[in-house]
């Protein structure tokens, strides 16, 4: 298909475009064919329409299905062919078919199809009918015959309807947007306003769908897309989609009703209680045509809207003493199971409501507050207890939304409204709705509020600034608010100062950590609380740590690791998870990670996921599970995305370079890093830019390029002080240096990285250094090096790095003449590499093999196996029918990037078409 100036531009409709422009280039040959596209209002079917019938060299002939006209026979088909009226007179089918629409004859299909055919002899025809669900009957059963007879015709039929109706006619379903798509399409509404975070409560409510994104983005207030509002919660009323959602709930008989109003305000109802809401003559019958429309689903015994912008439509829709009334019912059901549920309503009958569950109390008192079933203060209050003693993941109402309504019901004059937006506050922040959390905390000016509030609020605002914002200004607010806590709210004060602490870690800050360390100190007491006492000894090792102490620094680490078994708090176990690294502990720092990562998983924290996420990375990149570290970096990319989380979005991204690196993708990693760094300067983030840099230099060292590894390495180790990344990309620095004649300096970051590696148990580690320092040693002394680090990695889990042992120790045997014994050393590495997807090291184990004298080996037989990580994603994508566009975007790549990996997978597999990449997948 043709580009044209005026036509559509669609995101995300890439397979969509492909199936319109087969079925037009198929129709110009004069194979033609019908194609029906089913999708819910506002999916983008009448755009696909629109795109197909701005496409060049066909007579276009358009119809769209009206309700209002479907109860007259071939008014569909009148629309449909009027606008060629003129030419009907010298068409030999025209008299058969004028007779035909008058009598009702049954030579209307064959003659429509006649006609077709006489004008499609001229010019290639397409028909395009929007809403064919729509058309009469008799239309759309004569469209559907000619559907089925134009194979040899140039002649294209495109249907739209939002479910399957046309016997013997292929169907395409539009799915929703992929998050790609989003991102695109709210840039082209109001291109560089929408943040990520913003843009992913407003795909809360669209789903992908992509009229309800650009009605909610056309909704925004200025307010709200500077974050001093919350986004909005439902689809704006005065908007199509809203119209087309209530148009088929007014559909629906109106006995439904009542029931879907119940299920709207308090969702996943129980069916026995909605049986005892209707007759028992017709129990749940009256609301099978809500199931058999898609506008209802059952999970178990339990209704809901799979739509929320549906279920939105179906509560505020309601007049105000609807809604009143059914939450009234609602806190009827709760209190007493033997009530009848609708007063004076056309479905009189008695009801109680099973499987309430510990979130009763909160749902009982959300219904009285809705209904206004009482004095508000006393409403208030009700609520606010409930919502604060429930689970944070236990469902509906979510507990912010819950003290947001408390605090709506509260005097301004109380200072319990501002407790109560504080509280909604932080529990909008723990759900993963930054937005909502910073329009709660903006409400609080002008209220009055006791100094502690204060400092809880502060500590929310540092903890959200931590997270998104400049590090320094958030070590400042949490040392401003841990002043306040730690007299009257001693574990939140200790909190306060470790995340303070932890904003001077991210800028790599130490001298920063090392005086907030010390001023912990002074404050310890002998009857802490386990998590607190915790926080102290992680303060007190990593302040050690910082300061080359680390002999000293592995007691109080070790005692953080002992008190992590007796802590639930996700939080809290990251610094465990810390400590163990430090200690060279990997897989129990792993093991602790994926407890915080649960734990928060079970409580509904999904503000803390992505940073936990990171925490889980560490020990992954030093057990050289690269892989993991791709797939764990690209959720915690999303997460961050999607809670506003820029500062740890920088270093997802790091990781992702550094991934990158190693399976050789270079633009990958370029870009990835540049953007890293980009943030890390912009936030004050020196651990991010030192990841950045580091897998730049690890680029360059797989390479073959050690001069700008070293240079890079060095330059980083005199710009940053971020002691965590500095140690883990030490050997990298001790090899290129010793490659480039470095001894002196090579020499010194050994003596680091030997102080460190001394306080722990790790071999390893240990088996770094023996090959650092076989790097660093005389001709006769590096060969027992060599072989220590192998044993020592034979103890341990660092597989990869024991084949850039074995890579070394073969090269060094190569040019010490000994090509014999080099080779052994050279194929194992050269094995795990391949297996590793590692690109680069892959290279320059062959270019050892063959210089020490090895035969060529003959190229293994196709195998997705051989690809790496990222070639086998991209394959995959390919192969189910992604473009190389779509593939870019989805993996936040360009498309030269894709063209280049698509050529070394034909290479690798031995295949030269996406045919054969789809025989091969499959």
């Amino acid at each position: 298909m043709s580009p044209v100036t005026c036509a559509p531009v669609l995101r995300g409709r890439g397979a969509e475009e492909g199936a319109l422009r087969r079925l037009l280039d198929d129709a110009r040959a004069g194979s033609g064919g019908a194609l029906l596209l089913v999708g819910g209002p506002g999916l983008g079917k009448t755009a696909l329409l629109d795109l197909a019938a701005a496409a060049p060299g066909f007579r276009v002939l358009r119809v769209p299905g009206v309700a209002a006209e479907s109860h007259l026979p071939y008014a569909g088909l009148h629309g449909l062919l009027r606008p060629i009226a003129r030419d009907l007179p010298s068409v030999p089918e025209a008299p058969a078919l004028m007779s035909g629409l008058e009598t009702g004859a049954l030579t209307i299909p064959a003659s429509v199809l006649g006609v077709l055919s006489a004008l499609a002899a001229q010019q290639p025809v397409l028909i395009c009918v929007d809403d064919v669900d729509l058309l009469d009957p008799a239309s759309r059963d004569v469209l559907s015959f000619v559907a089925r007879r134009v194979p040899n015709e140039p002649i294209a039929l495109l249907f739209a309807s939002r479910e399957g109706v046309l016997d013997g006619v292929p169907s395409l379903s539009l799915p929703r947007l992929d998050p790609v798509a989003v991102r695109e399409v709210a840039d082209d509404l109001a291109p560089g306003k929408i943040a990520e975070d913003l843009l992913a409560a407003l795909d809360l409510i669209a789903r992908g769908n992509p009229l309800a994104l650009a009605e909610l983005i056309g909704s925004l207030t200025p307010d709200q897309l500077t974050g001093l509002a919350a986004p909005p919660a439902t689809l704006p009323r005065d908007g199509r989609l809203w119209r087309e959602h209530a148009a088929r709930l007014a559909a629906l008989p109106a006995r439904a009703r009542p029931l879907l109003l119940l299920i709207a305000a308090d969702p996943g109802l129980d069916a026995a209680t909605l049986i005892r809401a209707a007759r028992p003559a017709c129990a749940l019958t009256a609301l099978e045509p809500a199931e058999r429309a898609g506008i209802l689903r059952t999970t178990g015994d339990r209704y809901d809207f799979p739509d929320p912008a549906l279920r939105a439509v179906a509560y505020h829709d309601a007049s105000l003493a609807e809604r009143r009334a059914a939450h009234r019912l609602l806190v009827t059901l709760f209190e007493n199971a033997d009530l009848p549920l609708f007063e004076n309503a056309d479905l009189p009958g008695s009801g109680g409501l099973r499987g309430i569950g510990a979130s009763g109390g909160l749902r009982r008192a959300w219904h009285r507050a809705c209904a206004l079933d009482g004095p508000p203060d006393e409403l208030a209050g009700e609520l606010a207890a409930a919502a604060l003693g429930a689970h944070p993941a236990h469902g509906h109402p979510e507990p912010y939304l819950a003290l947001e309504r408390a605090a709506e019901l509260t005097d301004p004059r109380s200072p319990a409204k501002a407790e109560r937006l504080a509280a909604a506050a932080r529990h909008a922040w723990v759900a993963g709705r930054p937005q909502v959390a910073r329009s709660l905390l903006a409400r609080l000016r002008g209220l009055s509020a006791p100094d502690e509030l204060r400092a809880h609020v502060q500590l929310l605002h540092g903890s959200l600034e931590l997270l998104r914002g400049e590090t320094g200004s958030a070590r400042e607010e949490l040392l401003s608010a841990a002043a306040w806590l730690l007299e009257s709210h001693r574990m939140l004060g200790v909190r306060a100062l470790v995340r303070a602490a932890d904003a001077s870690y991210r800028a790599g800050d130490n001298r920063a950590f090392i005086a907030i360390a010390r001023q912990a100190a002074a404050l310890r007491r002998a009857d802490e609380a386990v998590p607190t006492q915790l926080m102290f000894e992680y303060l007190a090792g990593m302040a050690a740590t910082f300061s080359g102490y680390h002999q000293k620094a592995a007691g109080p680490l070790r005692r953080v690791v002992e008190l992590a078994g007796a802590v639930r708090d996700p939080a809290v176990l990251v610094w465990a998870c810390v400590a163990s690294m430090l200690l060279g502990d990997d897989a129990t720092a792993h093991r602790l990670s994926a407890r915080a990562v649960e734990a928060a998983r079970v409580r509904g924290a999904a503000s803390a996921m992505p940073q936990l996420l990171d925490y889980m990375i560490y020990p992954e990149i030093w057990m050289g599970r690269y892989a993991s570290v791709a797939t764990t970096a690209a959720q915690g990319l999303r997460l961050s995305q999607e809670t506003g989380q820029l500062n740890t979005a920088a270093q997802h991204l790091a990781w992702l370079a550094i991934t990158a690196a190693v399976e050789g993708d270079q633009e990958t990693c370029r870009m990835r890093a540049g953007a890293a760094i980009d943030l890390a300067d912009a936030h004050d983030l020196g651990i991010a830019g030192a990841i950045g840099n580091w897998a730049l230099a690890y680029l360059d060292l797989s390479l073959g390029r050690p001069a700008d590894a070293a240079t890079r390495l060095r330059a980083e180790r005199r710009n940053s002080s971020h002691v965590v990344i500095r140690v883990m990309a030490t050997p990298h620095l001790i090899e290129a240096c010793a490659r480039t004649g470095d001894h002196e300096g090579a020499g010194a970051a050994l003596r680091v990285l030997e102080r460190w590696v001394g306080s722990t148990r790790s071999p390893d580690l240990r088996a770094l250094v023996s090959r650092c320092r076989a790097l660093l040693a005389a001709p006769g002394e590096a060969e027992e090096l060599f072989r220590e680090a192998l044993d020592l990695h034979g103890q341990g889990m660092y597989e990869f790095e024991a084949a850039r042992t074995s890579l070394l120790y073969g090269s060094a045997l190569r040019r010490d003449r000994r090509p014999g014994a080099a080779r052994a050393h050279l194929h194992a590495a050269l094995e795990t590499f391949d297996r590793y997807g590692a690109r680069l090291w892959t290279e320059q184990a062959r270019t050892e093999l063959r210089a020490a004298g090895d035969p060529i080996r003959p190229a293994p037989s196709a195998t997705t196996e051989q690809l790496t990580a990222q070639q086998l994603r991209i394959a995959r994508m390919v192969a189910e029918g992604a473009t190389n566009k779509e593939v870019a975007e989805r993996l936040f790549l360009s498309r030269r990037t894709v063209e280049h990996h698509l050529r070394n997978i034909f290479s690798r597999l031995g295949i030269r078409s996406r045919v054969e990449l789809v025989r091969l997948m499959s």
